[in-house]
């Protein structure tokens, strides 16, 4: 089968596109047919966790296609069925954190850029029938990320007022369609005016610019709930605009990890900081749910086919994307 892989050289340099041999499901497990997969960032994150001296890996951890073969002691599901990978490898019931020996999938296993993959059959859910291929494909790790970190951790209701900083990323783009979903009011930043716009389009409430005095911008108003997903960059803004007892939620640090503030404000404060990551196999399923219920679609920023899959990581390695990139495998 064609596979889109990383070995030996670092970054992008050691990617290609080559042939990969199928493997035939054991117990418990079931190959699927991929018809789209999606790209995350934390794909250009692997080119770098992968080891020079390890096998190639087929990267990828978003997916979607058809049941091809099914294994041994497989029940629930069958061949033909249109399915969604759940890339959260060994979470299954829901928890604090996550259990020890969770991997999400991509890396150290095969990934999802390539034709066929044969994975856990607890790791397929059912497809959205109002989605198509592409828009299955991009749903699962930055949906099931944004649900969990929304309503798992943020216990985020219709009333709240939900802060948003660096919209544009796939799961910072669910997080608005998920708020908006429930009536949530929603305030995002960009430096990008394009992404901006593209927000309200969305349902943003307000859209300011990252760059500016937030506070000024937002007249002094506070919010319920601040999911931060950039780091050190804004994270004193985003603690900033919250409201004394409100809560913060931070499963992402794209501009750093490391970041100081006031001990002191915090605790005067009163406010919360929640760490988040990924989701169980419970919430990969109260999450398809919710999606289905509110025919929510993921918003597709570009389309690329399997073997331009390196122009793919550049886009989005450039931060240039608003929404998700998909990969098309097949018709």
């Amino acid at each position: 089968m064609k596979a889109f892989i990383h070995y030996k050289v670092p970054d992008i340099a050691g990617t290609s596109y080559t042939d990969m041999e199928e493997t035939a499901p054991k117990h418990g497990e079931v190959k699927v047919k991929l018809y789209a997969a999606g790209l995350n960032h934390r794909d250009l994150f692997v080119l770098h966790r992968h080891k020079e001296d390890e096998p190639p890996l087929i990267i990828g951890s978003d997916g979607a296609g058809v049941i091809e073969e099914v294994g041994p002691g497989v029940e629930g599901v069958s061949v033909g069925d249109e399915v969604v990978i759940n890339p959260s490898l060994g979470w299954k019931e829901n928890s604090d954190a996550p259990p020890e020996g969770h991997e999400i999938l991509g890396l150290p296993d095969h990934g999802t850029f390539a034709e066929k993959i044969t994975i856990s059959a607890d790791n397929v859910g059912p497809k959205p029938p109002h989605l198509n291929w592409e828009e299955a494909g991009v749903l699962s790790l930055a949906a099931l990320t944004a649900y969990r970190a929304l309503f798992t951790r943020g216990n985020v209701k219709s009333t709240d007022t939900i802060l948003l900083p660096g919209i544009g990323g796939g799961a910072v783009t669910f997080l608005l369609l998920f708020a908006k979903a429930i009536g949530a009011r929603v305030i995002v930043t960009s430096r990008s005016a394009h992404k901006l716009e593209r927000a309200l389009e969305l349902g943003a409430d307000v859209a300011i610019d990252s760059n500016g005095d937030w506070n000024e911008a937002l007249n002094g108003e506070k919010v319920d709930v601040v999911i931060e997903t950039v780091g050190a960059a804004t994270f004193d803004k985003s603690l900033n605009q919250l409201r004394k007892g409100g809560k913060m939620v931070t499963f992402g640090a794209s501009a750093g990890d490391e970041v100081n503030f006031n001990l002191r404000n915090f605790f005067y404060g009163q406010y919360t900081l929640l760490g988040s990551t990924l989701g169980s196999g419970e919430e990969f399923e109260e999450m398809l749910q919710f999606v289905n219920e509110h025919k929510i679609k993921p918003v597709i920023d570009k389309v690329f086919l399997l073997q331009e899959a390196e122009q793919a990581l550049k886009r989005i390695d450039e931060a240039e994307q608003f929404g998700k990139i998909a990969i098309k495998i097949q018709e």
